[in-house]
């Protein structure tokens, strides 16, 4: 059964979150989406990132988005307690593009996201 639109809204609602935080460069927001055991994998520059949301929170806190930056959040798959979304980001920090993908639960009547997985689009990456 195809979820109402209602619950597509709520979810990028919910999503919206982790693209204010971006924006902002303040994870305050994202914290209120992400669970406290949230994991994340990707590359940035190339390295792997993997491990705790903390350290999402870290680069968030630490480059501020542009002034430059667009984000567009598409629900990809929603079910009565799962959601899977990907949010396109340009221009992060001034010149990084990103494709992330959440994956968010509905806990407790609320969506939270327990995933964060990324990808650098290749033509931004810097090599130091």
């Amino acid at each position: 059964m195809r979820s109402n639109i209602d619950d597509y809204n709520d979810v990028v609602e919910a999503a919206s979150q982790f693209t204010r935080s971006v924006a902002e460069g303040n994870s305050k927001y994202a914290k209120q989406l992400f669970t406290d055991d949230a994991c994340l994998f990707g590359f940035l520059n190339g390295k792997l990132e993997r491990g705790s949301i903390e350290q999402f929170y870290r680069n968030v806190d630490t480059v501020g988005a542009g002034s430059e930056f667009k984000t567009r959040i598409d629900v990809l798959e929603l079910e009565e307690t799962l959601a899977v979304v990907r949010v396109l980001e340009e221009g992060w920090g001034g010149s990084i593009d990103f494709t992330d993908v959440l994956l968010l639960l509905k806990i407790e009547g609320e969506w939270k996201c327990v995933a964060k997985a990324y990808n650098q689009n290749s033509d931004t990456i810097t090599n130091k």
